[in-house]
């Protein structure tokens, strides 16, 4: 059994370091990582961030078509009408947050320009007002680019980012004047939904993404008070400091979202008009002062995937989920390297069990250390580890593998 043996062991290491380097195979590790982020619960403080849902006018028939060639993906003013969001900037402004975002394209029609121009009036009193905007591949060749503030210490390759040459869906000119333009892109290219993109690369310049911008407004920092470095983070101001891919992405959890404060349109009137009567409100609403108050409608099937809120409450926290080192691969090749040896005193049937329990046993762990202290292990690394040697026990020929010596029955002595 000697020579099999140490072929064996050759065979684990030889597989465990090609999972290692082969960056195709690495980057399986991402599916465990998926399943791990949507089910964990992230422990950590309350995110300064209020989430104000607000729905919309189920009577209103709708044109696909037309708004197909009216709206952007990203577009809500179709089916929420400017009045709406300016009684949300209303009862808002009465709590006085930090910044306002609205992740939605706010463009309407014609027909609403009245109450467009209601919104508009509050939207002048916002101190820090964050509209969405669309960036595009193939703007129109008539119409000048708009010029964008980019970042101007970056260091490290830029060719990972996604390029754009223009902006397309946009709210109108005198929306724009009062605003901020935060772009809600999410190319499939890099993002999905663990992962968010915080930079974009626009006619050659590097440029934040809707979080990132929202994130820049509540700390009232410039782009050029940034450092980024597209290999490791973007460093901000107070020892602040991002992790992010060299796509520009940053890994988030799903769940964080649920660290913000999330209400309803009617909750924040209702505390709006308590506030004006020198009433109390919840500690909730009178918090808001120091919030990025962000305005979603979750209800329109034309909004953008419910990410943001999760990318804001991340960075506010600092809670950044950072991948096991790789000691821990290491230890793991060893250790099922090293179990080869026992493979032959131990039956098939028992290892197929342990494989089970260990399966179970690690999953559970891993979902407990990922919550509770921001740290994801591999997965596919150790799970297909421990199978594999269930492999290797099952085609092992019966010959190497030990057998119980021949126990004589000895009949007892007669009387």
């Amino acid at each position: 059994m000697q020579r099999p043996t140490l072929w064996l062991m050759l065979v684990v290491l030889l597989l465990g370091i090609l999972f290692l380097r082969e960056p195709r195979l690495e980057q399986s590790e991402e599916f465990f990582l998926n399943w791990l982020l949507k089910n964990s619960e992230p422990h950590g403080p309350t995110a300064p961030l209020t989430v104000v849902e607000i729905g919309h006018d189920t009577l209103m028939d709708r044109d696909a078509a037309k708004e197909a060639a009216e709206t952007s993906p990203h577009a809500g003013g179709s089916v929420v009408s400017p009045l709406e969001f300016a009684l949300f900037l209303q009862s808002a402004l009465a709590f006085q947050p930090t910044v306002v975002a609205f992740e939605n394209i706010l463009k309407w029609r014609d027909r609403d320009k009245d109450q467009e121009q209601v919104f508009i009036d509050q939207a002048m009193r916002v101190p820090r007002l964050l509209l969405a905007a669309e960036l595009t591949t193939t703007p129109d060749p008539d119409a000048p680019g708009p010029e964008i503030q980019g970042f101007t210490q970056v260091t490290g390759k830029r060719g990972e980012l996604v390029e754009f040459s223009g902006v397309g869906r946009q709210p109108g000119e005198e929306m724009r004047l009062i605003a901020t333009a935060g772009f809600v892109n999410l190319p499939d290219e890099i993002a999905d939904g663990i992962h968010v993109p915080l930079l974009f690369r626009y006619r050659g310049e590097v440029i934040p993404s809707f979080a990132l911008e929202a994130i820049l407004l509540w700390l009232r920092v410039t782009p050029s008070e940034v450092t980024i470095d597209l290999d490791s983070q973007i460093s901000l101001p107070q020892g602040r400091k991002i992790p992010i891919r060299p796509d520009g992405t940053l890994l988030i959890s799903p769940n964080a979202g649920k660290k913000a404060h999330r209400i309803g349109l009617n909750d924040l009137l209702l505390a709006a008009q308590q506030h004006d009567a020198g009433q109390k409100t919840a500690n909730e609403f009178e918090s808001m002062r120091d919030q990025i108050v962000l305005a979603r409608t979750p209800a329109n099937p034309l909004s953008p995937p419910d990410v943001f809120a999760a990318t804001i409450a991340t960075i506010q926290t600092n809670s950044f989920v950072h991948r096991v080192s790789w000691i821990f691969d290491c230890v793991i090749l060893v250790l099922a390297a090293a179990a080869v040896v026992k493979l032959r005193d131990i039956s098939r049937v028992d290892l197929v069990l342990v494989a089970i329990a260990f399966t179970a046993a690690y999953c559970l762990i891993a979902l407990a250390i990922i919550s509770r202290f921001l740290i994801w292990l591999p997965g596919y690394l150790p799970l297909g580890a421990i199978w594999l040697l269930v492999l290797i026990s099952i085609v092992i020929p019966h010959r190497y593998r030990a057998t119980r010596p021949n126990v004589i029955d000895i009949p007892p002595p007669i009387a």
